[in-house]
């Protein structure tokens, strides 16, 4: 269902789009890290590279699925450098801010239920230090560069590319590269592979979105043009405009 007036899908299908895209998300980060755990061996290499394989595939085919309906941005940091560019009213930034944590959250517990974990229990994974905390903004500076750098010019190849780079990521960064504050948090209550402790947890969310800041400020000064071409189709193009999207005229 759309707005008849501006052909956007409504505010609750966005949310929806959100909240589905993010337990999806969660789902196959928090049970591919359980799944290749338990078939390693011990040998954690081969752990964290069946969970980035897993990752980096969820993400090109959620985002490509739901990127028509929401923008697929899965993630706070998204949403909040988009909503700071005028791509996304204020009031329905909030909106998706809360359908993507709900969401993070309903896939921990699907992938622990999947895998016969309690529903949820809190991290014991160690993640701090300043290394990995400066890693979490370097992440996520990269991430956001990739959002902006292609949304303008190869908005076609974002979910590769958006995919392409976290899969690096898990790799090239100390922290393996969680680059979102929604599945942080959720991260914090699975005592697996894929998790994070609770007091680890805010210094994460911190940089993260330190690092989307000045990657959006970057971009704004690399292309003037970028909030009134692209910030609208962020992750990816979907109905309505930039204008209908900013007046909230989608429901």
């Amino acid at each position: 269902m759309t707005n008849k007036r501006s052909g956007q899908p409504t505010l609750a299908r966005r949310m929806t789009a959100e909240a589905c895209g993010t337990a999806l998300l969660l789902a196959a980060v928090v049970g591919s890290g359980i799944m290749g755990e338990r078939l390693a061996g011990g040998n954690v290499a081969v752990a964290l590279l069946a969970n980035t394989l897993a990752t980096g595939a969820a993400l090109v085919a959620l985002i490509l699925t739901f990127g028509p309906v929401s923008g697929a941005h899965f993630n706070p940091a998204v949403t909040l450098a988009d909503a700071s560019q005028g791509g996304l009213a204020w009031r329905d930034a909030a909106a998706y801010l809360a359908a993507q944590v709900a969401g993070a959250f309903a896939g921990v517990a699907a992938a622990h239920l999947m895998f016969g974990e309690p529903l949820f229990s809190a991290s014991r994974h160690a993640r701090g230090g300043g290394g990995q905390v400066f890693a979490e903004a370097v992440a996520t500076f990269g991430l956001l560069s990739v959002v902006w750098g292609c949304a303008r010019t190869r908005s076609a190849a974002v979910p590769f590319a958006v995919a392409a780079y976290i899969t690096s990521a898990y790799w090239f960064t100390s922290s393996t590269s969680f680059a979102n504050p929604a599945v942080t948090l959720a991260r914090s209550f699975t005592d697996t592979f894929a998790g994070i402790r609770p007091a680890d947890a805010p210094a994460f969310m911190i940089a993260q979105l330190a690092g989307a800041a000045a990657a959006t400020a970057l971009f704004r000064w690399l292309v003037p043009a970028l909030p009134e071409d692209a910030a609208a189709a962020v992750v990816v193009p979907h109905s309505g405009d930039a204008g209908a999207i900013r007046k909230g005229d989608d429901r």
